[in-house]
């Protein structure tokens, strides 16, 4: 994930930096509010974690702000302000979760963590066609083709790329999947996603000589080009 920090405590950030680093996550560091919400109208984030009590901007109209400009990044706040009203206040401000000050690094983490997952799976997409280069899936007619040849998906195999063509370029984990094509929201332990991937990959790439569902280690797949050979 790529993580945005906003706090102007600079060994609390510094912390945190550390921590989520370690988690195997990217993060940015802004340590007041204008600097922020310059940085989101530039850059992608895949969670902001933002103090309310923050110089130049507070964090309570940063917030109001990213969502004024139709910047839908999830945002975690972190305070010292942990009052009922606080919470509300920051909720209706278009947070999504709130955490107060002191707090277990565990429990940050996996607020972050679940923040991220909600987003990815969330889609607002309405429009009947998804695409990514030549390959088309249609919604409402439950068709997918490449290059203009029908694809014989089953069901799963059809929300799988589905899932894939909602988010080309990032990584989809296998508990995504689980819980997105299957709505199973523990690990079964069993190989059905990779069974699943599988076959979707012999349908998609084969016939046409390359690769598309990229295997990222240790992570999960990802969407995104590559020539056969290529690499």
């Amino acid at each position: 994930m790529r993580v945005l920090l906003v706090e102007d405590d600079t060994s609390l950030s510094s912390f945190v930096e550390k921590g989520l680093r370690e988690a195997g996550h990217q993060v940015e560091v802004a340590d007041n509010g204008k600097y922020a919400l310059s940085l989101c109208m530039t850059e992608q984030y895949d969670v902001a974690v933002v103090d309310r009590m923050l110089p130049g901007l507070d964090g309570l109209s940063l917030v109001k702000a990213l969502r004024a400009a139709q910047i839908g990044i999830p945002i975690l706040f972190l305070t010292s302000l942990g009052g009922v009203d606080d919470r509300v206040e920051g909720l209706e401000a278009g947070g999504d979760d709130y955490l107060t000050k002191p707090f277990a690094f565990s429990e940050l983490l996996a607020r972050i963590t679940a923040l991220s997952r909600r987003s990815v799976l969330k889609s607002t997409e309405t429009k009947p066609e998804l695409a990514y280069g030549d390959v088309v899936l249609n919604l409402f007619e439950h068709a997918a083709t490449r290059q203009g040849v029908s694809l014989d998906l089953q069901p799963k195999e059809f929300r799988i790329l589905e899932l894939f063509l909602r988010h080309p370029g990032r990584v989809i984990t296998r508990t995504m999947l689980l819980e997105h094509v299957w709505d199973i929201h523990f690990d079964p332990q069993t190989s059905v996603v990779e069974t699943h991937i599988s076959r979707l990959r012999n349908k998609l790439e084969k016939p046409f000589g390359d690769t598309l569902i990229q295997t990222v280690r240790g992570a999960g797949y990802r969407l995104e080009r590559k020539e056969s050979g290529e690499g």
